[in-house]
């Protein structure tokens, strides 16, 4: 664990260290694809690193590329990341026959993303880790393609905006610590999910009165 710490924090200085060549916005594209599939790979920090970079006068590239780098490179490996489990469909099936466990996990998973939709896309975007789960779980369970590829875009998009703008917005504070830049991005993605999380519940009690009242 001590080990694959260091490399991140490696990783990180090596890419602060590089943030100011033109050719970072590839480099940023390139994570956000792994970190889809390889949870461990610092995304967020990389698209803050590059919204940080975008900020300083005479800067070799614009902020809105950052975001378009991070969008494609996530949106790219999201879709990757459906495909594993959509090929691996078929032996899950196979094992969820001969184990009822195996079969439950699979229902629960089919249920959830039944319940809440898209918008439980956009949510596991911004939870490292989370997205990876539910991307594979989407190919797993079998969801239209064209319907996660809709969601996954907007999340996509919405998830490399928030992180470019943060490093450009707050720029100066994060130059030098980017931990507290993982920690700040870390806890909007929390207020997010649990914002949405409230609104849904909200909405599923109104809609389950309303039911009551009309069978009244």
């Amino acid at each position: 664990m001590f080990a694959a710490t260091g490399v991140i924090n490696s990783l990180t200085d090596w890419l602060d260290r590089v943030s100011g060549n033109w050719w970072f916005l590839a480099v940023i594209l390139i994570i956000a694809l792994l970190d889809s599939v390889i949870p461990i790979v610092p995304s967020e920090t990389t698209v803050i690193i590059g919204g940080v970079a975008a900020g300083i006068a005479g800067a070799s590239y614009n902020v809105v590329f950052v975001i378009i780098a991070g969008a494609v490179g996530a949106f790219i490996g999201d879709n990757l990341s459906y495909q594993i489990g959509r090929r691996a469909s078929g032996l899950v099936e196979r094992r969820a026959a001969k184990k009822e466990s195996t079969a439950k996990k699979l229902k629960w998973a089919a249920d959830q993303i039944e319940e809440r939709g898209g918008l439980l896309l956009i949510t596991a975007r911004f939870i490292p880790g989370g997205r990876t789960i539910l991307t594979l779980s989407s190919g797993l369970t079998k969801q239209s393609q064209s319907w996660f590829m809709g969601w996954v875009g907007v999340a996509t998009i919405i998830w490399a905006s928030y992180a470019a703008i943060l490093g450009y917005a707050f720029g100066s504070q994060f130059e030098d610590d980017h931990t507290k830049a993982f920690l700040l991005a870390f806890g909007a993605a929390l207020a997010v999910t649990l914002l949405i999380e409230v609104v849904r519940y909200g909405k599923k009690k109104l809609t389950a009165k309303a039911t009551q009242e009309t069978a009244v």
